[in-house]
């Protein structure tokens, strides 16, 4: 059997994790992406901007075949690493409207807007990419032109869901495409690639409308400013919050950058309506009584450089919390950052504000199908294959248990992580090769300079501190030239550490003087010896040696 005959498909992030969704489709010489999105750090990545999927490895030698990437929604863990992704591959990219809108904020800050071959799609719209015929279908989300793929194939037709829910009264009030997905039944689906994130959770996701009655309770009680923090392409909530300003007479501006640019590209395209005797200016809402403002800001998972992070530490220059500010984080914590969200939440308790929270008040809805949607779609779809994706191993898990619950045969059913390629070959799955599915950390300006090794380093740092060893020795006769010079840092109060220097020192000084080979390795691994055995902490050691 040769290749030119197999479905390959490719998943290269967000398959045993929350976040940087891409999927590879191939076939023969033809290879379409979908998605480049991005995932947040997890609270030991100590430095780490965010983590983008590892693309460059199967793309090598391959990058002339991709015929076209296919953008399914706006937010950040589906378009965030598309920047990097151009810079390894000269493609069009097909989005609808509002994604192609926010796809250009994002090109357009780093230098790349023109460079970008950009082509605005719609739902109900068909595209050709060699061997895959696409159609995409309308998909209910928190974000507004949200769609999935019906991807025909030579090996049978193919059904990606993206991020979705069904959604009977959404804000927009476009619910997903039910009919095309009974369409694609009838036509007989080969597999479905399907969004497992609220895959343990039980029942129906709330609509989107629950949220306007928990506003319209939080502005009638809020006596002074009320600060709202949500994800900036969050553009739903961002009407709703504009709605309830309206009704309870209040004015709204807008903080942080990325939510003042995803705000600007939303009304421009109508996807927003924010009326100007609403709107104001960050620096006029300052000036104004504290209950006729709200304020829309960045933040919503306790970033640390985010709006909503630099008001919880007190180091935002332009306004800090005053007593009275009622905070409404209107987001659920991405799994594995529910740490440094209640951190924050703490932080504003603190500094007198009001915190309301999706745990004690119903400010936020998942965009994403609980367990009773996800049986839906099974039952609508009535796929020969299910692939679980977007989510942790454990989602991906639950997702599969709920498909064998509504008849899907568990051999026909693949839980599968990063990395792990699926082929289809005469109507039939198997698993291929297992290509690295790795992370690659974003640190400022650098991409894949910085490793796990360099992160377990850093998170080594933060946890027992530095000891920096500095040896000056004869270099004809190796003896010691003077006392050595050990200096700390984060590892111990210096009332403390003033007894064990002594011991340290002497520790230093045998070492040099019964060492017959490399002295920097010896003393490392005496001086680990020592701390462990008089504190039992690992400190980050550094020893250097000077020949005079």
């Amino acid at each position: 059997m040769t290749n030119n005959k197999i479905l390959r498909i490719i998943p290269i992030g967000g398959l045993g994790e929350v976040g940087k969704n891409m999927t590879l489709y191939e076939y023969g010489d033809d290879i379409m992406i979908v998605d480049a999105g991005i995932m947040f750090p997890e609270n030991d990545m100590i430095g780490i901007d965010y983590i983008i999927p590892d693309f460059e490895y199967y793309l090598q030698g391959k990058k002339d075949r991709v015929r076209g990437i296919v953008i399914t929604h706006g937010h950040l863990d589906h378009i965030g690493a598309i920047h990097h992704l151009l810079e390894h591959v000269n493609a069009p990219i097909y989005a609808t409207p509002l994604t192609r809108g926010l796809i250009e904020v994002q090109l357009n800050r780093y230098g790349m807007l023109k460079a970008a071959d950009l082509h605005t799609v719609n739902a109900g719209d068909e595209l050709q990419f060699g061997a895959f015929k696409v159609e995409l279908f309308h998909v209910c989300h928190s974000i507004p032109d949200d769609v999935g793929l019906g991807i025909e194939t030579p090996a049978g037709l193919v059904v990606h869901s993206s991020d979705y829910k069904f959604d009977h009264t959404p804000v927009d009030n476009w619910p997903t495409d039910y009919a095309k997905l009974a369409d694609f039944a009838q036509r007989g689906v080969l597999a479905l690639l399907a969004d497992s994130t609220n895959s343990p959770e039980p029942g129906w996701t709330k609509s989107e409308r629950v949220i306007d009655a928990a506003l319209d309770t939080v502005f009638e009680e809020a006596q002074g400013r009320i600060l709202v923090a949500t994800f900036a392409s969050l553009i739903s909530r961002m009407q709703q919050v504009v709605n309830a300003a309206e009704r309870h007479g209040r004015k709204i501006a807008f903080a942080g950058r990325s939510m003042v640019d995803n705000m600007e590209i939303a009304r421009e395209m109508g996807y927003v309506d924010l009326p100007e005797r609403l709107v104001i200016s960050l620096d006029k809402s300052l000036s104004m009584p504290d209950n006729q403002v709200v304020l829309m800001c960045t933040g919503s998972q306790g970033e640390p450089r985010s709006i909503m992070g630099r008001l919880a530490n007190g180091t935002n220059r332009k306004f800090d919390v005053r007593e009275g500010d009622t905070i409404v984080l209107s987001s659920q914590p991405i799994p594995g950052n529910e740490e440094p969200v209640y951190r924050t939440i703490n932080n504003l308790f603190r500094r007198g504000a009001n915190v309301i929270y999706e745990a004690i008040a119903p400010v936020h809805v998942s965009g994403h199908a609980s367990q009773e949607e996800i049986k839906l779609l099974l039952h609508l779809v009535r796929p020969k294959y299910l692939i679980p994706i977007h989510g942790e191993l454990r989602m991906l898990k639950q997702h599969a248990k709920l498909a064998e619950e509504v008849g899907v045969p568990r051999e026909n059913i693949a839980v599968v992580e990063n990395g792990q390629v699926i082929e289809f070959v005469d109507g039939k799955m198997r698993l291929g090769e297992r290509i690295p599915g790795d992370y690659i950390f974003v640190d400022g300006t650098g991409v894949g300079d910085v490793d796990r090794s360099i992160v377990r380093e850093r998170e080594t740092l933060g946890r027992d501190g530095i000891i920096v060893v500095n040896v000056e020795v004869n270099k004809k006769n190796g003896t010691l030239v003077h006392e050595p010079n050990i200096t700390t840092r984060g590892f111990m109060l210096p009332e403390e550490m003033e007894p064990l220097l002594d011991g340290l020192i002497k520790q230093v000084e045998k070492t040099v003087k019964n060492s017959n080979g490399n002295i920097e390795n010896s003393v490392l691994r005496s001086m680990k010896s020592y701390l462990y055995k008089e504190t039992k902490r690992n400190p980050f050691i550094f020893v250097t040696v000077n020949r005079n």
